[in-house]
């Protein structure tokens, strides 16, 4: 996902400059370290639930004061510095935006992807 583009796409929408006073994006991407013990990671696989996600962000638009969610995954054999996952939020006021933004990677990352660390030798 490009991030600039998809906010100029989302520019064409009169609806919106009346409706939008905040984007918030999300860019996540491979660690070359594990969450425990800092360990060196030769690489990932993560499987994606794409139903499950696209479920999320339906629902995450649909918040008030949201205006349009994008999300993309990332599955397969992925090693650091590869691209996981992109979220990106437009809404009304901080509040909201932000809000949503933190409970929508919460979620994609705890009910939509699995991940197993291949740690180097």
């Amino acid at each position: 996902m490009k991030i600039q583009e998809t906010i100029a796409q989302w520019k064409k929408d009169p609806e919106f400059i009346k409706n939008v006073g905040m984007v918030l994006s999300h860019y996540g991407m491979v660690r070359g370290t594990s969450r425990e013990g800092a360990k060196p990671v030769e690489s990932i696989k993560v499987t994606p639930n794409f139903e499950r996600i696209e479920a999320l962000r339906i629902e995450c638009e649909k918040r008030p004061g949201i205006f349009r969610v994008a999300v993309e995954a990332h599955g397969g054999t992925l090693r650091p510095g590869d691209d996981l996952l992109y979220i990106i939020v437009a809404g009304d006021i901080r509040e909201n935006v932000k809000a949503v933004l933190a409970e929508l990677l919460d979620r994609i990352k705890s009910e939509a992807v699995t991940k197993e660390e291949i740690l180097s030798t």
